[in-house]
């Protein structure tokens, strides 16, 4: 996802409050109920490696995959500053998810952080499937979570403000979301302001993240499509059935 590029230097500040820890947590119990006996992971679009940190530290291999190079030189620096036992554990490829071929299969496939939402036309979806399934093992999973049509629809995207700072910078992002309701899209445009606390100069950025939102009958159908079997589906972070209220979702499949 090229649309990160151009603040990948601030991702890691502008997502300090997301619960990783959390997360990691969350997907190690998916794995253990569906997959107990996994032992490598492929992360379809890593970022800057966090999950995969967190992962590596349970005793997965992991082998994360972003279209951001700028995405990947942090998850590099981050995995070269741990000790030789854990980045053993871990490696990094530049790739698109709908293209990318590793000649390797996986127990697991993880795509998080709406991913999955980010291939927005039907072509792309295939193709990210059809990468899911070429690097699945038989009987492994694959996790992924996803904007949820119902809730999109029921509780729409609004304006939103973010406000961040550390030592060196204060970040104030502005999410103006456009909905295209024929197409099932949301374009969100970003307007970064970062500020240079030590000369006071500001940086403007502009971006728009285009998103799809998805519903489970159109997901089932893509299942069905590849010999992928639905085994759960249930509000991210969460054991609650999906409804208007609920934005993110999770899906866990069987190959």
């Amino acid at each position: 996802m090229s649309v990160f590029g151009n603040y990948a230097r601030y991702y890691d500040l502008l997502y300090r409050d997301k619960d990783y820890v959390g997360e990691a947590q969350f997907i190690h119990q998916l794995i253990q109920n569906h997959a107990p006996e996994a032992q490598d992971i492929l992360e379809l679009g890593c970022g800057t490696g966090n999950h995969a940190v967190l992962l590596a530290k349970e005793g997965y291999k992991v082998h994360g995959v972003d279209l951001s190079e700028q995405m990947l030189q942090k998850a590099n620096s981050r995995i070269s500053q741990l000790p030789p036992e854990l980045t053993s554990k871990l490696k990094f490829s530049h790739g698109d998810i709908c293209h990318i071929k590793l000649n390797q299969t996986f127990d697991v496939v993880l795509s998080l952080f709406h991913v999955i939402s980010y291939q927005t036309t039907n072509e792309s979806l295939l193709a990210a499937f059809a990468t899911v399934k070429e690097h699945l093992k038989p009987g492994g999973i694959f996790i992924f979570d996803v904007w949820y049509g119902p809730a999109v629809l029921s509780d729409r995207p609004t304006v939103r403000v973010k406000r961040l700072e550390d030592e060196e910078i204060s970040v104030t992002r502005i999410a103006e979301p456009a909905m295209y309701p024929n197409h099932n899209l949301v374009d969100v445009n970003y307007h970064v302001f970062i500020k240079d606390k030590d000369n006071g100069l500001v940086e403007e950025l502009q971006e728009t993240h285009r998103m799809r939102y998805l519903f489970k009958p159109e997901l089932e159908l893509l299942f069905n499509q590849f010999s992928l079997e639905l085994i759960e589906c249930r509000e991210w972070m969460s054991n609650s059935e999906p409804g208007f209220n609920t934005w993110g979702v999770y899906f866990v499949i069987r190959g």
